[in-house]
């Protein structure tokens, strides 16, 4: 049970395919689908729900884990905490793959991204894949250039449409949540989302320790909303 207190109603990986201009909100049911589909290689890493958030359900979610995606709801109250934090946010660090969001309802794609972005060094990517090709192409940007260049990219459309192809999907029309993600950079826990001045640092953390560190971050934003039921968390591990 989630915080040890209650059931959480399970919401999937949100991404979106851009298609003559707009996009089009896809709920993902097959998440490991669309990070293969991209060029993530099978044999490398794999996403696994979190079912709750006690030690003992943590445990059984496959080490090592490399990436978390934490999916809330969007409040009044965590956009006001969202423009107040975001003036003393420092510059991103050198090691930390960031890239801000510019085109609406494009969270998931950005935690995805940011993701495996940060873990390029620990996992493969297949050679000339979509994200192998997007990763060369933006490793010299600042993270404004990278979002234009993932919204003027055009071969995004293509890449989603093998991932949506490839898994059990459904188009959505709302979206009141939103995706981000956490990973650790350097020995550092990152929060990292697209929509904030850069990245969010939550002090010390391991490889061994990255998604018990998460989580505490994550805990604290669900206190913050006792009456929701709207969270999701994802563990992207590294298959031995």
């Amino acid at each position: 049970m989630w915080a040890g207190k209650k059931t959480c109603k399970l919401q999937r990986f949100y991404c979106n395919w851009q298609k003559g201009g707009s996009y089009i909100i896809f709920k993902i049911k097959c998440d490991v689908q669309f990070i293969w589909g991209l060029g993530v290689a099978p044999d490398e890493a794999e996403c696994y729900d979190v079912y709750g958030l006690d030690e003992e359900l943590l445990e059984m979610v496959p080490k090592p884990v490399l990436a978390v995606l934490f999916l809330y709801p969007l409040t009044s109250q965590s956009e006001e905490e969202r423009i107040q934090q975001d003036s003393s946010l420092k510059e991103p660090s050198g090691g930390v793959y960031f890239m801000k969001q510019t085109v609406g309802n494009a969270c998931g794609t950005i935690g995805l991204l940011h993701a495996v972005g940060n873990i390029t060094s620990k996992i493969k990517l297949m050679e000339g894949s979509y994200l192998d090709k997007f990763y060369k192409s933006t490793a010299n940007m600042n993270p404004t250039e990278r979002a234009a260049f993932l919204e003027n990219d055009r071969e995004m459309e293509v890449a989603h449409s093998v991932a949506v192809a490839a898994g059990d999907t459904e188009a959505i029309d709302d979206v009141a949540t939103h995706f981000i993600c956490f990973t650790c950079v350097d020995g550092e826990l990152y929060e990292l989302d697209g929509r904030r001045a850069g990245p969010i640092s939550h002090g010390a953390s391991s490889a061994t320790t990255l998604l018990q560190d998460a989580v505490k971050v994550i805990q604290k934003i669900i206190e913050k909303n006792p009456d929701s039921n709207s969270f999701n968390v994802i563990a992207i591990s590294k298959k031995i």
